[in-house]
């Protein structure tokens, strides 16, 4: 949920700004007891640079990026030729151009973006996904994949790494026939490889109201973390699989194998927005997880300001999926401006709470805040859960190769 203030001034009320879910100060649902928010800036489109993918899709004659390379019909919005942009250097920060925003013309000869940065700032540079290429999202067992990879899988396969003996069988393989055993011992064994297959990646956005609230925005920096990891894993030639969850379901796309499909994924996330109305994210967990097939690791986005965040997180850790929670807040989230005799308004459900915002309530506010990020920790660390909170000025380039490398969740 999200909260907008109103100003008391002289009997009249001057509307402020959205605010995420639940307010940490006075009455109602906190999150400090549960859900936790405060006044935000109007939410709007965060600061971010599309950058030019490796290689661009195919334009129809009416300037719709319909299908890129063995990718099928693409799902982004439709945009006219003239305005996409050519990308940027690689690790240029992600602030869109006026050039971009305005809609102008590329230059002559130049590598077009695959979308504007009017329509959609989450693509990448050609750089930095090359930067990507060489991290791999981190499994700390093996598990049963379902196509050649590059992970170490329970079965026993051919590879190039060796695993153990077995007693020859009838019908077995007499390649596999281990024959300087046999000069030594005159028995029969087969050699046995590593089986190396990929897994597939669960990758889960929260499309909530609040996920809209905050500057920059916490859906856009969701959805370009998203964009970023889903990258890594294609790369690995793992299967990716991206749902979004909204009120009280997980909405799934048809899982992706394949660096080049990223294009698929970018189309996915540009059509993604903050749902109206409540979201229940221990339900839509729940749903998520009830569809878990194939294990292997798992990402929730969000910024867990619902009553049921602790048990959407002990819902996901049930699948005996790798889990990492990735808790994305707001700057005025974490350092509230406000000041005075306010009003906080749920953005999901409309009902409202009076407060008096001074130096103490705000210092007992990042107080409970503290806290509730702690509790939220001890749950993951008891569920076997990865749990890494940024806050959503965090450059993507330092999320992806410094602090979850640093967590555990990604390596080279």
């Amino acid at each position: 949920m999200g909260w907008t203030r109103r100003a008391v001034r002289g009997g009249r009320t001057v509307c402020g700004a959205g605010h995420g879910r639940g307010s940490g100060l006075a009455g109602g649902r906190s999150t400090l007891g549960g859900r936790d928010g405060w006044p935000d800036a109007e939410p709007g489109t965060a600061s971010g640079n599309p950058r030019g993918p490796v290689r661009a899709p195919r334009c129809s004659p009416g300037g719709n990026p319909g299908t890129s390379r063995g990718d099928g019909t693409s799902r982004g919005s439709a945009v006219s030729a003239e305005s996409v942009r050519p990308p940027l250097p690689p690790g240029d920060a992600a602030t869109p151009t006026e050039e971009a925003a305005s809609g102008a013309p590329t230059a002559p000869g130049s590598r077009p973006a695959l979308l504007p940065s009017a329509i959609d700032p989450t693509v990448f540079d050609e750089g930095f996904l090359r930067q990507l290429e060489r991290l791999l999202l981190v499994t700390k067992r093996p598990v049963r994949g379902g196509l050649k990879g590059v992970r170490r899988s329970t079965k026993r396969g051919i590879s190039v790494e060796f695993a153990d003996y077995r007693d020859y069988a009838l019908g077995d393989d007499l390649r596999q026939l281990d024959w300087n055993i046999y000069a030594r011992l005159e028995r029969l064994f087969i050699k046995l490889f590593i089986e190396e297959e990929d897994v597939t990646v669960h990758l889960l956005l929260d499309a909530s109201a609040s996920m809209e609230v905050g500057t920059p925005g916490k859906l856009l920096f969701g959805k370009r973390a998203a964009a970023a990891l889903a990258y890594v894993g294609l790369a690995s030639y793992d299967r990716i699989s991206l749902a979004v969850l909204q009120g009280r379901v997980a909405r799934r796309f048809p899982a992706i194998r394949g660096k080049d499909r990223i294009f698929r994924v970018l189309a996915d996330l540009s059509g993604v927005h903050g749902a109206p109305g409540p979201t229940d994210l221990a339900a839509a967990a729940r749903h998520y997880a009830a569809q878990i097939h194939a294990r292997g690791p798992l990402i929730l986005i969000s910024d867990l300001f619902d009553p049921g965040a602790e048990q959407a997180i002990t819902e996901l850790a049930g699948t005996r999926c790798e889990v990492v929670v990735l808790h994305v807040l707001a700057p005025d989230e974490l350092d509230p401006p406000l000041a005075g005799d306010l009003r906080l308004l749920d953005v999901e459900t409309g009902s409202g709470v009076d407060i008096t915002a001074d130096l103490a309530t705000i210092e007992a506010y990042q107080r409970r805040l503290a806290a509730w990020q702690a509790s939220l920790e001890n749950l993951a660390r008891r569920r076997r859960a990865a749990y890494v909170p940024v806050d959503t000025t965090l450059p993507l380039a330092e999320l992806v190769f410094a602090e979850l490398r640093r967590r555990g969740v990604v390596a080279d």
